[in-house]
């Protein structure tokens, strides 16, 4: 194998701003910025979502009606065609 095409894997420290947590992962990822956790200087990158701040992971996920959209449009609009003209 050639040791010149593989990337550089290291632990990268990923910010979820939005939650303000900390992640560290292992990652081939390039970045010019730094911080240093724990006496120790890592790779830094900020993300905006991750499993701390998404919907989904955190149970703040909008539940949606399993009717179907024939039950829905009768439930909004059904008052209007249900007077019958004779």
């Amino acid at each position: 194998m050639k040791a010149t095409i593989h990337p550089h894997y290291r632990t990268v420290v990923f910010h979820d701003t939005s939650a303000n947590e900390y992640f560290f992962v292992g990652s081939t990822i390039k970045t010019d910025r730094e911080i240093e956790r724990d006496g120790v200087t890592y790779p830094y990158v900020t993300i905006e979502v991750s499993s701390a701040s998404h919907p989904y992971y955190t149970g703040k996920q909008k539940s949606f009606t399993t009717e179907g959209s024939a039950a829905r449009f009768q439930q909004r609009f059904g008052r209007f065609f249900n007077d019958k003209k004779a």
